[in-house]
């Protein structure tokens, strides 16, 4: 069997970096015998040569390895504290408040202290700290989100 050398202008596989896929390329640049740059055939775009890597196998573990000891954490690593069930800071604020009146959320209007916005995204919130220049802090129940306001 004869193997032909590679060569600028002929077709390989490789991983387009736009497509993310495993697809035919046309070499544009070589280093010696090493490709360094290609076309995808697909997309057309140009970038630098990605060989493709062949798909792990799955491990078989036998069963006598999976009822093995329990892991343990390793020494280096402090265990993660459970989170405390309980309302939390948001939940806490807004039992003081009514969310029927809260004003619709604009980077062009002024907020002030303790006022409740109503957020597209976000949600209902209420304004924690006004700030300058322009920012305002308003805790909603994903966190303290930083917004742009006018002052």
């Amino acid at each position: 069997m004869i193997v032909r050398k590679r060569s600028a202008g002929d077709i390989v596989e490789a991983k387009c970096t736009r497509c993310r896929a495993v697809l035919n390329h046309t070499i544009v640049a070589m280093v010696g015998e090493r490709i360094v740059r290609v076309q995808c055939n697909t997309c057309g775009g140009q970038h630098n040569y990605h060989q493709p890597q062949e798909e792990k196998k799955p491990v078989e573990r036998s069963s006598s390895q999976r009822t093995a000891s329990p892991r343990t954490p390793s020494a280096g690593r402090p265990r993660r504290e459970p989170v405390p069930k309980g309302p939390s800071e948001w939940e806490l604020s807004m039992e003081r408040v009514d969310p029927d009146t809260a004003t619709p959320y604009a980077m062009d209007r002024p907020f002030r202290t303790g006022e409740v916005v109503s957020h597209p995204v976000f949600g209902i919130g209420i304004v924690v700290t006004v700030t300058k220049p322009n920012k305002v802090e308003i805790l909603f129940r994903d966190g303290v989100k930083l917004l742009r306001c006018a002052l």
